[in-house]
């Protein structure tokens, strides 16, 4: 089980699926957290799908379709066995092998791509879900140790440059821009890396939400070192 004990009582432990998607955020909880420790050989599935790009996302038949091992196989069944609990659920779970996203570097003062701990948005109830079965885990910050960067002075001195309009437009500038759902580490922050393995579910920001989104980013793969990550 990952070390996360300088964050209890924003998340929970659940110890099935079931729990995973009944038990509800409140108070500070906002992750909660299916812990398992898989069988299998995760790396084989990476190593034997067709990449195309930074980003693949393997479709049901093309995994089915792998020519395995034994302990290959074992990761292809629990891959699919999460896969059809996700889409019962209602989600749409996509699987990827990743290299690498995209950079945002439009703006040397303020990245905007998922390397920078956010937080996800919807304007309907829905929740995140993740789980990184090979490679860097994802990564998450305890709201209390993070400050949303357009509330930091000189970020929000930077972004008034950038606006032309009203004043009284200028908070709706950034949501369009998404620039309000980026938040940074304040000095001493503790990141908590997700573990290989743990289906996460996380509180998104939307207008029936009763607790804080959860503030997580992709963590800077290791070199040569593609992830393989199931999100919805």
């Amino acid at each position: 089980m990952v070390d996360l004990s300088h964050v209890e009582g924003q998340i929970q432990y659940v110890t099935n699926f079931q729990d995973l998607v009944s038990t509800s955020f409140n108070g500070a909880i906002n992750a909660i957290c299916w812990t398992r420790k898989l069988i299998g050989d995760f790396s084989e599935i990476v190593k034997n799908v067709a990449i195309s790009g930074n980003i693949t996302e393997i479709e049901q038949e093309e995994l089915c379709g792998l020519q395995l091992s034994e302990q290959g196989q074992l990761a292809r069944e629990i891959l699919l066995k999460d896969w059809k609990l996700l889409k019962a659920h209602g989600a749409l779970p996509s699987l990827n092998v990743i290299k690498c996203y995209d950079r945002d570097d439009t703006y040397p003062f303020f990245s905007t791509d998922v390397y920078s701990f956010h937080v996800d948005r919807s304007p309907i109830p829905t929740d995140t879900f993740l789980c990184t079965y090979y490679g860097e885990p994802s990564e998450i910050l305890p709201n209390s140790q993070g400050q949303k960067k357009v509330l930091i002075p000189e970020i929000r001195d930077e972004l008034k440059k950038l606006y032309h309009g009203a004043d009284e437009g200028f908070e709706s500038f950034l949501s369009e821009h998404f620039f309000d759902l980026h938040y940074q580490p304040k000095p001493g922050a503790c990141t908590i890396s997700l573990g290989l393995g743990n289906l996460w579910r996380l509180a998104v920001d939307h207008p029936e939400s009763q607790v804080p989104p959860c503030l997580h980013r992709a963590p800077k793969e290791n070199p040569g070192e593609s992830r393989l990550l199931m999100i919805c």
